[in-house]
C-alpha cells in the first residue's frame, strides 16, 4: 500500500513540477511558441499521463482491497466468525453456515449466471427463469436447494 500513495504522490509532483515549467517557459520566451515552450509542453504531457496511470493504479488497488474486505465480511457472517459484544443481537440472525458450504454455494450461483449469459436458460411469460435441463436446476449437494 505504501509503494502505490508513494508512486501516487510522486507522479502528482512531477506533473504539478512539469506545470510550473510550461508557465515558466512560456513567461521567459514572452508567451512566443519556442523550443523551449515545446519541450515543457510536451514534458507535461507525458507527466499529465503518468499521473493518470497512477492514479488508476491507485484505484484498481483501493477496489481490490474493497472486494477482499466484502468477501472476508461476507465469510465471517455466513460462518458465524464475527464477534459478538454482549447485549447485542448477532448480525442479521441468520443460522451460520460453513465456508465450505458458502463457497459450493458461491459457485453454484457462479455457473447458473454462465449458463444465463450463455443462453441455456429462457424466461417465461411470468419473468421467471426456466432452466432447459429441469432435471437438474441447482447442485444436488444442497438439500436445501434441490428441493424447491
Amino acid at each position: 500500500m505504501d509503494g502505490t500513495v508513494d508512486a501516487l504522490s510522486n507522479a502528482y509532483h512531477d506533473f504539478v513540477a512539469a506545470a510550473a515549467a510550461v508557465i515558466e517557459a512560456k513567461d521567459q520566451s514572452g508567451g512566443q511558441k519556442t523550443a523551449a515552450t515545446e519541450a515543457a509542453l510536451e514534458n507535461f504531457k507525458q507527466r499529465w499521463e503518468l499521473f493518470r496511470v497512477a492514479c488508476d493504479q491507485a484505484e484498481e488497488f483501493v477496489e481490490s482491497l474493497k472486494q477482499r474486505i466484502g468477501s472476508e465480511c461476507l465469510v465471517d457472517e455466513a460462518t458465524g466468525a464475527t464477534t459478538v459484544k454482549s447485549g447485542q443481537l448477532s448480525g442479521s440472525g441468520i443460522p451460520p453456515i460453513s465456508a465450505v458450504r458458502l463457497e459450493q454455494m458461491s459457485k453454484a450461483v457462479r455457473w447458473l449466471v454462465i449458463e444465463l449469459q450463455n443462453g441455456s436458460g429462457a424466461v417465461t411469460g411470468s419473468g421467471v427463469v426456466a432452466h432447459h435441463n429441469a432435471s437438474a436446476p441447482f447442485d444436488t449437494r444442497f438439500s436445501d436447494d434441490s428441493t424447491q
